[in-house]
This record gives structure tokens, sequence and C-alpha cells, in this order.
């Protein structure tokens, strides 16, 4: 079966990913993030001395701060300086990644660890446990932990656990599909396809029959690298995001740094291949009284908002969509924890209730991961078909 319109091209759509794949990290340097796991020692400080009641402390009156589901969900959904694995004896493990900063026209390269551990200081950097830079790389004092206001900006490009994760996407998609694309190259487009090709050539048809050909048309061959490469990297990534353990756990999708990206991509993709009767229809539409265009040029004020109203429908979509889900399962996971820290006898009956809910909505998080890609390509090809429209509409 053909699966990309042209032999010549069967490897063209999976090189183009890793392209496209490689320009979407870059994305994700500057971040909204969630405040570190293993904090400020001024953080813990704070939580043991909440504990004190009275002017002596008893060890017997000191017990283990109560479980705070807000920041457990907050500190998933959001992005770090290090992926977490596991909690032993109280102790994270996570495995530190590299943080990159331009202060000053110095280039500052060390490892997140730096700032985890210890005071949480390293050359004058830490993270900030509060304020609008809460879990970014700022500037502090001589004291090790007030923000320097007087600072300079920090330019941060570090790879973070969200930066990360694609790069892991990136190389499996890459690995995946220059394979397969190898194998058709070796037997041929006709040939019976078996192994991997058996399970992506339907995804790849899917696309193009259901997607690119219905939503553009004739001229669908130019799109298809495009398509195919947002189509898996989304659905790869929502897979990814759904396993508990490395490399998975990671929100990119529900990252609206990477959904913005890939928004402005289909939106530029959309505005380079726009033919004539695209701009003519949106600054002199057709078949429209002359007096909505000119002296007040209504329509085409309309116009050219809704194309730029387009690609931000589609990045809040797609972000909203990801990160509300994987909340919904951290707060059903939560639930046993807070109810068994209120009665420990409401903690096991809930216990059942909650993990039966969390399978079935793991399930149905696996079809969102698919219907997540789809409507994105889907849209993105509607977009491309209205840019490239035949005869008059």
């Amino acid at each position: 079966m053909k699966i990309a319109g042209k032999e010549k091209n069967t490897l063209r759509p999976f090189v183009t990913s890793f392209f496209v794949l490689a320009i979407f990290s870059l994305s994700c340097n500057q971040p909204v993030f969630g405040t570190d796991d293993s904090g400020s020692e001024t953080a813990r400080d704070d939580t043991e001395l909440s504990l004190v009641v009275g002017d002596e402390i008893d060890d017997a009156e000191i017990s283990a701060p109560a479980f705070d589901a807000r920041k457990v969900i907050i500190d998933h959904v959001l992005d770090a300086y290090d992926w977490h694995l596991f909690d032993i004896s109280g102790h994270h493990v996570s495995i530190p990644l590299p943080v990159i900063l331009i202060y000053e026209r110095q280039f500052f390269v060390f490892s997140s660890s730096r700032l985890t551990s210890g005071n949480g200081v390293y050359r004058g950097f830490g993270i900030a446990t509060e304020g609008p830079s809460k879990g970014r790389v700022i500037r502090v004092g001589e004291d090790g932990v007030t923000p320097d206001h007087e600072a300079s900006t920090i330019y941060d490009f570090s790879i973070t656990k969200n930066v990360a994760s694609i790069f892991i996407a990136s190389a499996l998609i890459c690995f995946l599909f220059i394979g397969i694309g190898r194998r058709y190259q070796k037997g041929g487009v006709y040939a019976t396809p078996r192994g991997l090709p058996a399970f992506f050539e339907p995804l790849i048809v899917f696309v193009r029959d259901q997607i690119a050909i219905l939503a553009i048309g004739p001229d669908y061959h130019r799109f298809m690298p495009y398509l195919l490469s947002v189509f898996f990297f989304i659905f790869l990534n929502n897979l990814l995001g759904l396993l508990p353990v490395f490399p998975g756990g990671a929100n990119v999708t529900g990252n609206i740094s990477v959904t913005f990206v890939l928004a402005m991509f289909t939106f530029f993709t959309t505005h380079w291949f726009a033919n004539r009767e695209y701009w003519k229809h949106m600054f002199n539409m057709p078949g429209v009284p002359m007096f909505l265009k000119f002296p007040v040029p209504i329509m085409p004020v309309i116009e050219i908002v809704g194309a730029l109203i387009k690609p931000f429908v589609l990045m809040i979509r797609l972000f909203a969509n990801m990160t509300a889900g994987h909340m919904v399962i951290l707060s059903l996971t939560s639930l046993i924890f807070v109810l068994g820290s209120v009665s420990l006898f409401l903690g096991y009956v809930i216990s059942p209730l909650s993990v039966l809910f969390l399978v079935f909505l793991n399930f149905l998080k696996i079809l969102v991961a698919f219907l997540q890609a789809y409507i994105f390509t889907l849209f993105s090809a509607f977009f491309f078909g209205m840019a490239v429209p035949k005869g008059s509409h």
C-alpha cells in the first residue's frame, strides 16, 4: 500500500519530524515552573516550626506534615529542573538535568543538583520559592535566600523536564519511522507490512485519507510531512505522559509553551502556502456589500481577527484538555491520602473506589491521547485547505 503519496518521499515526513520537533524543544526553555520537591531549607524550616506547640518541643507532639494534595498536583503538571523518580524514606530520588544560563554576558552550565542540595544556592543562583518567578532560577543576595531585585535579566536555556521529554520523544519518533521507511525502501511500498510497519501503516493511512485528503483535497501531498509530524509528536507525548515511571510522567502537551509553538507552526504554514484566493477572500470578500468593506473595513478586520484566533484556539484546546486530564487523575489519587489522614477507615474505604476510577480514566486517557492528536491535526488540515481553495466558495 502506498502510504505517502510518492514512493521516493517515503522518508520525508519522518525526517521533517525531527527538524520540527527539535525546534519545538527550544520553546520550553521559559515555561511556568513548579516548586521543586526538594525545595529550600527555609521552606522545610517553616513546616517544622508550624508543628511546635508551646515554648517547649516534645518529640511526641511533633507529627508528620499533612498531605498537601494541591502541591503534589501543581508540581506534577508544571515543569521542573530535575526529573523526579521516587522517594525513599523521605529522600527525593531524581535525575539532575543541565542548567544553562546567560547572565551579564557570561555563560553558566551546571547540574540542577547544585540548586537542590545543601542551601540551594550555587554561584549566586537559586530557585525562587515565592513571587512571580516561583520555581525559576533567580539571582539571590549574599545571604543565599533574599532575591536580588537589582540583578540583570537571566536568560534561561536549561534542559528542563519537559525539554528532556521532548528530546526523548523526538529520538523515539526518528528511530521508529526512519527504520520503517528503510523497510519500505527495501521491500517496496506495495509489500505486505510486517512488524512495526503493520502497526503504524493504518495510522499513517488514516492521517492521509481521513485528514489530509478530506480537509485539503488534491494538494494534500505538500502538507503531509507536517501533518504526520505533528500528529505523532502529540500522540507519542500524550502516551508518555500517562506512564508513571521514567521516561514518562512529563506533561509536555499540557505546557502552554509547547502548544503555543505547535499552533504557531500551523499559523505560519497556513499563510506561507496561502494562494491568491485566500488573500482576496480575507481583504475583499466576494458577495459582501461594499459598505462593509469601505470606507470602514469591517469584514477585513473580522477576517484578520479570525485568522489570529484560529491558532489561539488550537493552543488552548490542547493545553487545557491535557492539563485537566492529569489533574483529574492526580486528584483521585490524592483523595486516598487526604481521607486517610482524616480517618484510616475512610482511607481504606475510598481506596478501591479510587483505584477503579483511576483504571477507567487511564484507559479513557489513551483514547483522549489519540483524540487530541487527531483534533489538532484535523483542524490544522482544515486551515491549510482554506488557504489553498480551489475555485469560488
